[in-house]
């Protein structure tokens, strides 16, 4: 069963192409450790199964995080609420 895990924090790059935009995710594990996960690792484990990935809003809205594929065939992260651009994810605070 995969596990679910919230982004907190993310870790960015000054690229402008959706792909290269995040570095990283981040957050807090339910045993209260910090984990980071390169955007490679994410894509990896959301693709195998092993975890879920999601945001909530200030609000409580759950936002769940997917694979997605640009014009490229380049693989990135972001919210199902997002067009192109992982936006949502981009607003997040950086990573520690």
């Amino acid at each position: 069963m995969a596990r679910h895990l919230h982004i907190r924090c993310t870790v960015k790059t000054d690229r402008t192409s959706a792909n290269e935009r995040i570095r990283a995710i981040g957050g807090v594990s339910p045993d209260g450790g910090r984990w980071t996960l390169t955007q490679h690792q994410a894509i990896s484990q959301i693709e195998d199964g092993t975890s879920v990935f999601y945001i909530e809003t200030p609000r409580g809205q759950r936002s769940d995080v997917i694979v997605a594929v640009d014009a490229h065939a380049d693989k990135y992260v972001k919210t199902v609420a997002d067009r192109e651009q992982p936006e949502k994810l981009l607003s997040l605070p950086n990573c520690p």
